[in-house]
């Protein structure tokens, strides 16, 4: 600001609001605005409809998911050609190659950190997936 002939300025941006003034500008001001955003809804997901403990899926109870350990483009085969690394029914290890993560033109194989079987593919193939996203639900073994 010392070397400009900005005497103030004011950056606003969702929740965070700074106000610089040059000392002496003589911009003082004797009143502050307070503004006050109205907060943005979060979406609200409806309950899962209930279920007895008798028609509950045993599947989905024992079940974990297994989450991206990075942001990048989901593979679920080496390539176009080849095989998918594993598929619902499949039995894992600690250790076997899930699928293929992308990131930054770097072809990173992901590997299960516990043995199981892959009951659910949650990511589709050549979508961008996020960090923690799940990638997979596999009953532990």
């Amino acid at each position: 600001m010392q070397k400009s002939d900005l005497t103030e300025l004011e950056i606003e941006l969702k929740d965070l609001k700074l106000r610089m003034a040059r000392p002496g500008s003589g911009s003082t001001s004797s009143r502050e605005v307070v503004v006050h955003s109205q907060p943005i809804p979060s979406p609200v997901s409806s309950p899962p409809p209930s279920q007895s403990p008798e028609t509950a899926s045993p599947k989905k109870n024992d079940s974990k998911t297994f989450d991206s350990p990075m942001v990048g483009t989901f593979y679920r085969r080496p390539s176009p050609e080849d095989p998918e690394f594993v598929k619902v029914g499949d039995k894992v290890k600690k250790g076997d190659t899930l699928c293929i993560i992308e990131a930054m033109k770097v072809m990173n194989e992901i590997q299960a950190d516990f043995t199981g079987e892959i009951v659910e593919n949650l990511a589709e193939d050549g979508s961008s997936v996020e960090f923690g996203q799940p990638l997979f639900t596999i009953r532990p073994s």
